[in-house]
């Protein structure tokens, strides 16, 4: 059985056969792109907010909900009126093995591996040095 898009990839093919953009326009474009994504993934989520989110999970596993919870109980609004970037946010930590998840009962509960242990530990405020890795764990989860 053939491709059952041939006809629209051919119809593509010959209405667009030709057509290019300058470099000057395509930069442009990725350019406006980029912005939207770092907006989107670096600067609603701080270094504080993602330190709130690893202290909570230090002692047990939680749900989104409850980790939710705790960031409003600590004043932390990053994600007040789009809680679904949190999920987001879980979920690209999860892809770089600082926590992991796992459904019991029609519920995910997310807790620290033994990477999000370390980054967890250093609890002291000031640390410079654990800011600055917390940082860079933040800009290396949303590439």
């Amino acid at each position: 059985m053939g491709d059952p898009f041939q006809n629209l990839k051919n119809s593509i093919k010959k209405d667009f056969e030709g057509f290019s953009f300058s470099e000057e326009r395509k930069n442009a474009v990725k350019e406006t792109i980029r912005k939207k994504q770092s907006h989107l993934d670096l600067h609603s989520w701080k270094v504080e907010t993602l330190k709130i989110i690893l202290f909570s999970l230090q002692d047990e596993a939680k749900q989104g909900y409850d980790i939710s919870t705790g960031l409003f109980q600590k004043n932390e609004l990053s994600f007040k009126g789009d809680e679904g970037q949190l999920y987001t946010l879980l979920h690209l930590l999860e892809n770089k093995k600082i926590i992991t998840s796992k459904w019991v009962e029609d519920r995910k509960y997310y807790s620290l591996t033994a990477k999000g242990k370390k980054y967890a530990a250093a609890r002291e405020p000031r640390d410079s040095k654990q800011h600055a890795s917390l940082q860079s764990l933040l800009e290396e989860a949303s590439l």
